[in-house]
């Protein structure tokens, strides 16, 4: 049978979402993308896929807004201080 443990794509084995940095999550959702463009995967490990590359979209727009917070207040405190406009 084609659903064991050992047929289950590589991507499911990865570590909790929330703890990768952007570029692991980027570099990640790029395979996730590619095995579920090939389209050997089960409808199981599809929807699996899915799923992995739903929650790595999100940790890598988490990133990004955390990103351009940061870029605005160091951008706000320069302004505020008077030291550049």
């Amino acid at each position: 049978m084609t659903d064991s443990p050992a047929s289950e794509p590589a991507t499911l084995e990865r570590p909790e979402v929330s703890g990768l940095s952007y570029e692991q999550a980027r570099d990640e959702l790029v395979r996730v993308v590619s095995e579920l463009e090939q389209g050997g995967a089960t409808l199981e490990q599809s929807i699996a896929l899915w799923e992995r590359g739903e929650a790595l979209a999100r940790r890598c727009e988490e990133w990004l807004l955390g990103a351009k917070a940061r870029l605005d207040a160091a951008r706000s405190a320069v302004t505020d201080d008077g030291s550049a406009s």
